[in-house]
């Protein structure tokens, strides 16, 4: 299978896939943090290997602190889902964001293959992407992946609006496995996965991401 999309130093892409057959990919807190440390890891040309570190009884948490050399994307957000994920991007070297993805998707199938004894693809296909073109598209997109969880919670949401805009918030600021969290000034380890500064400045504030998200609970269409 072929990806029209072409991708450049210096520009933006959604980034984003599913379990194959629409199959969970996350079934428990555990998995989805393996993934999150991923993220962190595999943007690097260093080979990931945890192995070894874990067989030291470090803690994943405690791989955040390891020191990377050229990162391959500089990364603006992102959130998993139990059956798919949302990766917003920039490009930094050339097939940085193939790579990145290859080594992101190989390493977390081979531990969940290992873990859950199974064999095959876990993924549905390549991972698909669109270019992000325009400042206004950008920005949106930090709310449309940061709001993805509210899913899980009230999955009429956008249709329906909001029922309750406390307890989405709320929700949405405790939800470990999404960049969400760190907009909200909670200080965590995950934090070194974003590399704010190469985007727009959009959010100089925790008000402002705060307005800004409040504009967007209280709008039904959240759609490409």
């Amino acid at each position: 299978m072929t990806r029209s999309i072409e991708f450049s130093i210096g520009e933006f892409y959604h980034l984003y896939n599913r379990g194959t057959e629409k199959r969970i990919i996350f079934n428990n807190k555990n998995d989805y943090e393996r993934f999150t440390l991923l993220l962190y890891l595999c943007n690097s040309l260093n080979k990931v290997d945890l192995g070894d570190y874990l067989r030291q009884g470090r803690t994943l948490l405690e791989l955040f602190d390891l020191e990377r050399n050229n990162t391959l994307v500089d990364i603006g957000a992102y959130c998993l889902m139990p059956n798919h994920f949302h990766i917003l991007v920039k490009e930094k070297l050339e097939g940085g964001i193939s790579l990145f993805m290859q080594k992101l998707t190989t390493a977390y199938t081979m531990y969940f293959n290992k873990k859950y004894n199974r064999t095959g693809t876990l993924f549905q296909g390549k991972f698909k992407g669109k270019h992000v073109i325009g400042y206004n598209y950008l920005k949106y997109l930090f709310a449309y992946i940061g709001l993805n969880p509210i899913k899980l919670i009230d999955k009429n949401w956008k249709e329906n609006g909001i029922k309750n805009l406390l307890e989405a918030k709320n929700f949405l600021s405790k939800y470990e496995f999404s960049s969400f969290v760190d907009f909200c000034d909670i200080s965590r380890k995950q934090k070194v996965i974003l590399v704010l500064d190469n985007f727009p400045k959009y959010f100089l504030s925790k008000k402002e991401f705060n307005d800004f998200i409040n504009d967007w609970l209280d709008y039904r269409e959240l759609e490409f």
